[in-house]
């Protein structure tokens, strides 16, 4: 059966990772945004606007993203990137502490470069989005922006308040994506997401994958892939379950800046339940490539929007967010490449103090880069 490919999807990506912007002024910059204060259902948020005027590097296009709303799997963008280590900081948001990174629409940069022109103030999607939006632009103003962050819900006790970001929006400001649609892959490689090895290994493990779930001789595929891996000095099978009916606690009050080793795997799964879970925080197969390597403490994490509801919920124990340790999506089944590079959220438990000991800032950058390391 011959697969329908959208040449034009694959070769003109827009932007690409590596190339030099600059954020369009705010009074720009509002002219593409409707009363809600979105571009095509893209929120532009106020932690965005101390950014404006300024110029920053590409990190990565933004074609796709997962859906942390409804759980649906990826989800198809249009002209939007991601900027160098540009994320929110909750200053509008009730102080979440996420540190999402944030979606930039190409109509709000323009492209520092004298020989290749201007981007366009409006952007290129498809008329299946563009029709779920009909209200004119330009009837944004900063107050809008601001207003539009939350509003109040009532309920029993008087009222809650209901968030309205970036991430809340994801399945208004997209198009569904199956994860088996081949163009999402030649879209990573044209705009400079991933090289030909990436896809090549990613294609590869997705394959081998299959074949352990299919039939008999589980523990033996397994045992084949660690020794393979083993030999290169990879990653070994991230996919393992813990076996605790009730899961310890771990306290070591780690402040920002404190540098801290990650625990091998296998002692992290003794403290999981058989769900991957400590105390409800799931531990993901896509942090087992930082198993066994230091860090610095990011951030001490006590709130965040929980994106399927808008509400800000405050955990019962802080979680623990590392300096350049991102989700790399490896091994994400449905999800495999997303860019989105989110904070994974760790347990003190699964984390060790390292004294007087210096982290190679070339291996910090390689992962706040998203390298893939499966």
């Amino acid at each position: 059966m011959a697969v329908n490919v959208d040449v034009n999807f694959i070769q003109n990506p827009g932007l690409k990772p590596g190339d030099i912007v600059r954020v369009r002024e705010k009074s720009e910059i509002l002219k593409t945004l409707d009363q809600s204060g979105a571009l095509e259902g893209m929120p532009f948020m106020t932690e965005m606007l101390r950014y404006c005027g300024q110029e920053f590097k590409v990190y990565k296009r933004a074609d796709k993203t997962c859906d942390t709303v409804n759980r649906t799997g990826g989800r198809k963008l249009f002209d939007t990137v991601h900027l160098e280590d540009l994320r929110c900081d909750g200053s509008g948001h009730g102080g979440c502490e996420a540190c999402c990174l944030l979606f930039w629409k190409e109509a709000w940069l323009q492209k520092e470069s004298r020989d290749v022109g201007q981007l366009p103030l409006l952007s290129r999607v498809p008329s299946s989005l563009k029709k779920r939006y009909l209200s004119e632009r330009n009837q944004c103003s900063e107050e809008t922006l601001s207003n539009m962050s939350k509003r109040v819900e009532e309920n029993g006790e008087g009222g809650e308040y209901i968030f309205y970001c970036q991430l809340t929006e994801i399945p208004k400001s997209t198009l569904p994506l199956k994860w088996w649609d081949p163009r999402q892959y030649f879209r990573e490689l044209a705009g400079g997401n991933i090289t030909l090895s990436d896809l090549l290994r990613g294609m590869v493990f997705s394959l081998y994958r299959k074949f352990v779930y299919f039939g008999r001789g589980y523990s033996l595929k397994i045992r084949l892939y660690n020794a393979i891996q083993s030999k290169s000095g990879r990653i070994p099978w991230p996919y393992k379950d813990g076996e605790l009916d009730k899961t310890p606690v771990g306290q070591l009050d780690l402040q920002e800046g404190e540098l801290v080793r990650v625990k091998s795997h296998d002692a992290i799964l003794e403290t999981l339940s058989k769900n991957d879970r400590n105390r409800g925080l799931r531990f993901d197969a896509e942090m087992v490539p930082y198993c066994g390597k230091e860090f610095r403490v990011r951030k001490r994490v006590k709130k965040i929007i929980e994106e399927s509801t808008g509400k800000l919920i405050e955990f019962p124990t802080p979680s623990i967010i590392l300096d350049g340790v991102v989700c790399l999506s490896c091994y994400s089944h449905t999800r495999m490449f997303c860019p989105r590079s989110i904070y994974p959220f760790w347990r003190e438990i699964w984390l060790e103090r390292v004294p007087n000991q210096t982290v190679s800032p070339t291996e910090m950058t390689d992962d706040r880069l998203g390298r893939n390391q499966s």
